[in-house]
């Protein structure tokens, strides 16, 4: 893939922060004034000012009204619109305008259009009709970028670039003639000679041998299973693809506006599986992250923590922007039920308690065309008389009140390992099982830790991991050596580190590591598996052992395994085909230890496991609290006087209907609660559904 470089005399101590021209939090989300007449944009200024909007995402989907015609601009109203939101003190994240191409365009040339695996064309009539890949489409696309930095480059109003939108949301896998071209050149610049690729792809069986590059298609519709390992590399390539089209148009702003900050919203949830969100973190200036709760879902807050976490593990640690969520309902889900109250507060202020730095909104004012016209905004249809819109100005007046934690990071000793590579891998066709799914045992893990109280980071699998005392690898399926080394190298330092089924058994070009399961791991968790033995569909296993409360059910997975004279089997399948086989084993390593958790548990069972863990590895929460109720600490960089703590703040986010109290005599909780102004010894109580803010130190 060939693309524009960052110039060299770029420095990137120049770009200033993004939030550089904010007091406090960012407030507010996307505006599209070219939807409306001009009497309600300048109603808008009104509301904006009352809510206390300080953060806007402008121009996104406005290239056809920008350029109606090629080569015909129409600067006017985004000229006024930046003028208005600086003039009312409003910040702009200034998008390219390259998230949806004109019509013009892909009927002049439909060949940017992307195509299927079946080769079916994503035609114009939507949005992201297009293949980052093609020549085409990136030069009309870097056009209308310089056009947009060269027009605003010293506007007041500019805070950070807004990059295209949720690349890859709706095509993160392209099957056109422009990305075969690019992944047999991505394909070059990997492996150098196709007889490493050969190696690499295992194309002696089925005489898939390759006598030339030009010979390699992606994994198009084929008679049966593609090669495995040209399916991952496609989802590799796939993901560089999206991520070198959103450098290329970076670089070129960069060139003209070198100061400013630039960024993209990600989807960093449990259902992106496209791209490779930490192979992406360092390209960004700061990253920002979009999430939407599932009506549906008893448990979405918990799902809302996974992804705020998720979003500050691939930031390093670092604050970031929340650039999306919802105010109530959304359209895109089967039953697209309002938010319950007190609900937009709470999504908020969790996201806000686990990194981010600004709470923003798609979007400013509900549409009333389009698909997205029943997408909830921050001024619903019925105005400025409703409950939601309300909400909405507490929602500012709390992030007001709150602006004392910005620049403020979470620490944790938990980390739960995510690697983009083992989700491609573990579902690939043609495995032991095709009702595994990689999110089941992250999500299962982290509600664990959840329900437990412990925050969690989300690291990869090469991260340092010498801070943490408690590391989980779910479903780690693909590993390199070295980063197989470095989850040992956290035992052998005193972590506990946790292993489950699937792990470990493929090097990084899908080639089964040999000797016995879990491969990578075998030596380190002292357990050698002969076969798999996964479980039909409603089969189910009981398993016995103190580690998982006595007794528990599991299902999925099963295997025929054997531990080594220093490890111990921790809990052993009651009956099924490897009953008193081991199931949970744990090894001592070093000064710490490494668990193997070998079959799917439920969740009672791996509740009562998670917490033989927390226990072992000295990982508890500060705090006590009910079920249900969330308490997470911001901690201050600042240096605090001598023979103090730094300061701290103790968000306590109540997910239940009954009011709940945190703190006790022995363990009490002081300090002064922001939102209230209240001045709180001993116990805290926090209403039901509400939330609580405690500034410490």
């Amino acid at each position: 893939m060939r693309r524009r470089t960052t110039p060299e005399s770029f420095d990137p101590a120049q770009v200033r922060p993004w939030n550089a021209g904010l007091a406090g939090l960012g407030f507010g989300g996307d505006y599209n004034p070219e939807q409306w007449p001009d009497d309600v944009r300048l109603e808008d200024l009104e509301l904006m000012r009352e809510a206390g909007v300080n953060l806007l995402s402008v121009a996104i989907f406005s290239w056809a009204t920008i350029e109606p015609r090629e080569g015909e601009l129409d600067w006017a109203w985004l000229d006024t619109t930046m003028d208005r939101l600086h003039g009312a003190g409003i910040q702009v994240a200034l998008a390219t305008a390259t998230a949806s191409p004109p019509p013009w365009l892909t009927r002049e040339h439909p060949e940017i259009l992307p195509r299927l695996a079946d080769g079916t064309v994503l035609h114009q009539g939507g949005r992201q009709s297009y293949a980052v890949t093609h020549p085409v489409h990136r030069e009309y696309a870097l056009r209308m970028t310089t056009r947009m930095a060269e027009r605003y480059r010293d506007h007041p109003a500019l805070a950070l670039w807004h990059v295209d939108n949720e690349i890859g949301c709706h095509v993160p896998r392209d099957y056109s003639a422009a990305a075969a071209d690019a992944f047999r050149q991505w394909l070059r610049e990997r492996y150098t000679t196709v007889d490493a690729l050969n190696d690499a792809w295992g194309t002696a069986f089925w005489s898939q041998r390759y006598g030339s590059f030009d010979d390699v298609l992606p994994p198009l519709v084929a008679p049966t299973y593609a090669n495995p390992t040209q399916q991952l590399d496609f989802d590799r390539f796939s993901s560089d693809a999206l991520l070198d089209y959103y450098r290329d148009l970076r670089d070129t702003l960069r060139q003209i506006t070198p100061h400013v900050p630039v960024t993209t919203n990600l989807m960093a949830t449990s259902h992106t599986k496209g791209m490779d969100y930490f192979s992406w973190a360092p390209e960004l200036d700061v990253v920002a992250n979009d999430h939407y709760t599932a009506a549906a879902d008893p448990e979405r807050h918990v799902d809302l923590a996974f992804s705020a976490d998720l979003t500050r593990g691939i930031a390093g640690g670092d604050p970031w922007i929340l650039m999306e969520h919802s105010t109530s309902a959304v359209n895109w889900q089967p039953r697209n039920r309002a938010k319950l109250p007190g609900e937009l507060l709470r999504n908020s202020l969790q996201h806000v308690a686990r990194g981010a730095d600004s709470v923003m909104f798609f979007q400013w004012r509900q549409s009333r065309a389009g698909a997205e016209k029943y997408h909830s905004a921050m001024v619903p249809h019925a105005g400025r008389d409703t409950d939601l819109w309300r909400d909405v100005v507490g929602l500012g007046d709390a992030l007001e009140a709150l602006g004392e934690v910005r620049g403020s990071r979470v620490r944790s000793r938990a980390a739960i390992v995510v690697d983009w590579p083992s989700w491609w891998g573990s579902e690939l066709d043609s495995h032991p099982t095709q009702a595994l799914r990689y999110m089941d045992q992250v999500q299962a893990w982290y509600g664990a830790l959840w329900r437990r109280g412990v925050t969690t980071d989300m690291v990869s699998p090469g991260a340092d991991l010498d801070g943490y005392d408690l590391v989980v690898l779910p479903t780690t399926y693909l590993v390199t050596d070295a980063d197989a080394a470095n989850v040992a190298a956290a035992a052998q330092r005193g972590a506990t580190v946790v292993v489950t089924y699937f792990s470990g058994i493929v090097d990084e070009h899908d080639h089964v590591r040999l000797g016995g399961y879990p491969g990578a791991f075998r030596d380190l968790l002292g357990v050698r598996t002969e076969e798999f033995y996964p479980l039909q569909d409603g089969e189910t296993v009981h398993v016995v052992g103190e580690a998982v409360g006595g007794a528990a059910t599991a299902d999925l997975w099963t295997e025929k395994s054997h531990v080594a004279d220093d490890a111990e089997v921790m809990a052993s399948y009651q009956d099924g085909a490897l009953a008193d086989r081991p199931a949970v084993t744990r090894r001592a390593v070093g000064q710490g230890h490494a668990w193997y958790v070998a079959t799917r548990l439920d969740r009672e069972g791996l509740d009562d496991l998670a917490g033989t863990l927390v226990a072992e590895a000295g990982v508890g929460p500060e705090f006590s609290a009910p079920a249900g109720v969330e308490v997470v600490r911001r901690w201050s960089d600042a240096a605090p006087p001598a023979g103090q703590e730094p300061t701290s703040w103790v968000f306590v986010l109540n997910h239940t209907e009954e009011s709940a109290t945190v703190g006790t005599e022995a363990a009490p909780v002081t300090g002064t609660e922001l939102l209230t102004g209240e001045r709180v010894s001993g116990t805290l109580t926090v209403p039901a559904g509400g939330v609580r803010v405690l500034r410490v130190g």
